[in-house]
C-alpha cells in the first residue's frame, strides 16, 4: 500500500493540522488500515510515532476530506475540546449536491436527527420532540458561482451542532444528498469519497488565545468531476 503522506496545513508546540484526504479513517484500530492518526504520529515521531501525545478534539467521516487539528499536549486538548463542546469553533464546509428540488439561496436547517442507527452508522430524521432525536443545525447557502455539472448544486455549510453524519443526512432529507453518498440515496458516483470538504476550521489558539483559521485546498477528486471553486476562494490547490 502507498504510504500516506500528511499535508500539514499548521504546527506548532501546541497543535498541528493537516489535510485529511477521503476514504480515510480519521481513527481506528491500528491493526485493522492505515489511519490518519497514524499518519500525524509517523510524521511527529518517524521513529517512535507511538510515543507522541496526540489529543483527539474532533474527527470526519471516512468519505470526507478536510480540515482535521489534533493537540500535542494535554492542556491543547482540553482548551480545544472546550471550545468544540462550547460551539465556540467556526466550522465551514462545502459540499456538492445531487438535486431536482428548489433549495433557498439561505437558509438554516434545523432537524431531529436519531443516533446512529444500524453498522453503516446511518441517521435519521425524526419528528421534533422524538425522544430518539437531537436537535442539529446548519445554516446553509448556495453558491451560484462554482461551477458543477448539471444536476447539481454547490453549497456552503457551516454546522452549528455537531451530530453524526449531521451534514450527510439534513442534505438528503431536503432531496439533496452529497453527490458520491450512496448511504444516503446519492446514484451517482463521486471520483474519491464523497463530495463534502472541510474547508475551514476557526478557533482560538489553546495556549494564545488569539483566533485561528485553518484552511484546506481543494482536493483533486474536486477537479476531476467538473467542480470548481467560486471567484473568492481562487484556483484549486490540490491535496
Amino acid at each position: 500500500m502507498t504510504e500516506t503522506v500528511a499535508d500539514v496545513l499548521y504546527e506548532d508546540a501546541h497543535l498541528v493540522a493537516v489535510a485529511k484526504p477521503a476514504g480515510l479513517l480519521t481513527q481506528g484500530p491500528s491493526w485493522k488500515e492505515p489511519t490518519l492518526e497514524q499518519v500525524v504520529r509517523r510524521h511527529l515521531a518517524p521513529d517512535a510515532p507511538e510515543s507522541v501525545y496526540l489529543g483527539t478534539v474532533h474527527r470526519l467521516d471516512r468519505p470526507v476530506s478536510g480540515v482535521v487539528v489534533w493537540a500535542k499536549t494535554p492542556r491543547a486538548a482540553r482548551r480545544l475540546s472546550n471550545q468544540f463542546a462550547a460551539r465556540r469553533v467556526i466550522k465551514e464546509y462545502r459540499a456538492v449536491v445531487e438535486t431536482t428540488e428548489s433549495l433557498a439561496g439561505e437558509s438554516v436547517w434545523e432537524d431531529w436527527l436519531t443516533r446512529a442507527a444500524d453498522a453503516l452508522g446511518v441517521v435519521h430524521v425524526v419528528a421534533k420532540g422524538d425522544p430518539q432525536g437531537r436537535l442539529a443545525v446548519t445554516r446553509a447557502r448556495i453558491e451560484p458561482s462554482a461551477p458543477v455539472p448539471e444536476g447539481a448544486v454547490h453549497l456552503r455549510l457551516w454546522p452549528e451542532t455537531g451530530r453524526t453524519h449531521q451534514l450527510r443526512a439534513q442534505a438528503a432529507h431536503r432531496g439533496a444528498p452529497v453527490w458520491g453518498d450512496a448511504l444516503y440515496g446519492s446514484t451517482r458516483l463521486f471520483p474519491s469519497g464523497i463530495a463534502l470538504h472541510a474547508r475551514a476550521l476557526t478557533f482560538q489558539h489553546p495556549a494564545l488565545g488569539t483566533p485561528l483559521t485553518l484552511i484546506a485546498p481543494w482536493p483533486g477528486a474536486w477537479e476531476e468531476a467538473g467542480c470548481e471553486p467560486s471567484a473568492e476562494d481562487g484556483a484549486i490547490s490540490r491535496t
